[in-house]
C-alpha cells in the first residue's frame, strides 16, 4: 500500500512539473522558445557540458534582408519561393523607386552609395524637394540628374540608370574624381607641351648659333682671300718699280 501511494505521488509530481514546463514554454515568444530548446538540447545531449547561458548565432530578419536584398530585383529573384526571399520582396515593395538618396561621404575617392527612399522620406520630401544627399537638406538650386550607377552585388558587377535630385554643390561631388583626373591629365599635357616647346626652342637656338658660326667662318675666309689679293697686287707694283730702277 505504501509503495502504491509513493508511485502515485511520483506520477503526480511528474505531471505537475510537465504542466509547469508547458505553461512556461507557452508563455515564451518564438525567439525565447528557440533559445530554450537549443540550450536544453546542448545541456542534456551535448558531448560536453555547456553553460545554460550559451549564446548561439541567431539569424535575424535584418540579416536576411542584408543577404537577400537587391537594388533592382530580377525575375529569378521573384520566382524564389523561400521565406527569406518573400521577406525581402515585401520589404522591396515598400520602397519608392522614383528617386534615389545618395551617401557622398567618400565622394573624393569616387565612391558614392545610392538607395531607394522609404515612405517616411517620401512624406518629408527628402530626395525630391530636398537635396538627395543624405547629409544635405538644401532646398534651392535643385536639379534632377540621371546617374549611371555602377555597383557590385551578389558577386556580379551591375549598373542601372537612376534619377537623383541634388543641389549645385552636391551635384559637383558626383563627378569630383573624374573632374580631378581630367584636370590632372590636362596639367600633365600642358607640362609635356611646355617641355616640348622648350626643347624645340633650344634646338632652334643651337641651329641659329651654328648658322651664325658658319657665317662668321665664311666671312673670315672671304676677308683672308681679299687681303691675299691685295698683298699680291702690292708685290707686283714693287717688282715693277724694282725693274724700272735696274733698266733706266
Amino acid at each position: 500500500m505504501t509503495s502504491l501511494g509513493s508511485l502515485k505521488s511520483t506520477i503526480f509530481d511528474r505531471e505537475e512539473r510537465k504542466q509547469q514546463y508547458q505553461a512556461h514554454i507557452l508563455g515564451l515568444n518564438a525567439y525565447d522558445r528557440h533559445k530554450k530548446f537549443i540550450n536544453d538540447y546542448v545541456t542534456f545531449y551535448g558531448k560536453e557540458e555547456k553553460p545554460s547561458t550559451l549564446k548561439l548565432p541567431i539569424k535575424t530578419d535584418k540579416d536576411t534582408l542584408r543577404e537577400g536584398y537587391r537594388f533592382i530585383r530580377s525575375e529569378e529573384d521573384d520566382m524564389d519561393p523561400s521565406w527569406e526571399q518573400r521577406l525581402v520582396k515585401r520589404y522591396y515593395a515598400k520602397l519608392f523607386k522614383e528617386y534615389c538618396l545618395a551617401d557622398m561621404s567618400q565622394y573624393k575617392s569616387g565612391k558614392i552609395g545610392l538607395r531607394w527612399r522609404t515612405e517616411k522620406e517620401v512624406m518629408s520630401g527628402k530626395g525630391q524637394f530636398l537635396c538627395g544627399n543624405k547629409h544635405c537638406n538644401e532646398k534651392d538650386g535643385l536639379a534632377s540628374y540621371e546617374v549611371n550607377f555602377c555597383y557590385f552585388e551578389a558577386g556580379e558587377n551591375k549598373q542601372a540608370l537612376v534619377k537623383l535630385v541634388a543641389c549645385e554643390r552636391c551635384a559637383g561631388k558626383l563627378n569630383y574624381k573624374r573632374q580631378k583626373e581630367k584636370e590632372q591629365l590636362e596639367k600633365r599635357q600642358q607640362k609635356h607641351d611646355r617641355r616640348k616647346r622648350s626643347r624645340s626652342k633650344s634646338d632652334d637656338d643651337d641651329l641659329d648659333e651654328s648658322q651664325e658660326s658658319e657665317e662668321r667662318r665664311r666671312k673670315g675666309k672671304r676677308a683672308l682671300v681679299s687681303s691675299s689679293d691685295h698683298k699680291i697686287d702690292e708685290d707686283d707694283d714693287n717688282i715693277d718699280e724694282f725693274l724700272e730702277g735696274m733698266f733706266p
